[in-house]
């Protein structure tokens, strides 16, 4: 099966993808991509949809119900799995992911910059700033493709939290920052699919006009997911509505990996 990235967005609103995010919509377009929107589990908090988006159920079953539950996660969950398969992982993305899959307490000194084939997530490059540009948090994750070729990479940028948290949604500021994101994108995504890699993009949850997320409303709720398979073989758009617990076993399913009972959902199929 294929080796696989997965771009998390933090705070991406499915209509501020579609509506700015040029390369992506183009590769939609052509249908070398299939686009879907996902709804968001509840609440739409950052910590607890990270371990929704790795395990594949809702809060009420692994327990990270909102952002102030600090310790490492207690379900089957995609980079676990995938270090019992003897498959290589790594990630670029905020402190939260080694709180949940590696050590508590972060210590930023020793947990910063991690490569020990004994932790689920192996390779890891976290940092602990909101404002932490992107560009650096993609460039970190396309060291760790081109230094370890990891099975599994995820790369977690939090500018559009930080902006959106700041300025809204309905702000320049905003929309101009998924553009940046889109562009570098546009620079990762094509080597990374002549290297064979299916790749992911999608977010946690979105944000409002009112600079708040956690509830209910489409604003929060509804983000978006580009799939693009390494084969260049998609639906293109789809209009078509998932459910995020779909996402882990997709990761397992495209990793050649047994889903865990846990895991009760089908996966996302590209085409």
């Amino acid at each position: 099966m294929n080796k696989v990235i997965m771009v998390v967005c933090d705070a991406l609103r499915d209509d501020t993808a579609a509506a700015t995010m040029g390369y992506l919509q183009h590769i939609v377009e052509v249908k070398h991509a299939s686009r879907y929107t996902v709804i968001a589990e509840l609440p739409t908090m950052s910590r607890p949809l990270y371990e929704t988006l790795h395990t594949g159920v809702p809060c009420s079953q692994h327990g990270v119900t909102n952002n102030q539950i600090v310790r490492r996660s207690i379900m089957p969950n995609v980079f676990e799995l995938a270090r019992a398969a003897g498959k290589v992982t790594a990630a670029s993305a905020f402190y939260w992911y080694s709180e949940l899959y590696n050590r508590v307490p972060y210590d930023p000194l020793a947990d910063g910059e991690v490569d020990n084939p004994d932790l689920a997530i192996q390779h890891g490059r976290f940092y602990m700033s909101e404002s932490y540009p992107d560009l650096e948090v993609f460039l970190a994750g396309g060291m760790l493709l081109r230094r370890f070729a990891p099975d599994y990479l995820l790369i977690h940028p939090m500018a559009m939290d930080y902006i959106g948290e700041r300025f809204g949604s309905d702000s320049s500021e905003y929309r101009n920052n998924a553009i940046v994101q889109d562009q570098i994108m546009a620079n990762l995504i094509p080597p990374a699919l002549q290297a064979g890699y299916t790749i992911l993009v999608t977010a946690d949850h979105g944000i409002s006009t009112d600079k708040t997320h956690g509830g209910t409303l489409p604003a929060v709720r509804h983000v978006p997911l580009y799939f693009i398979p390494a084969d260049g073989n998609a639906r293109g758009d789809t209009r078509e509505s998932v459910t995020q617990c779909r996402i882990a076993p997709t990761l397992c399913h495209l990793l050649g990996m047994e889903t865990p009972p846990t895991m009760t959902e089908a996966p996302i199929l590209p085409a």
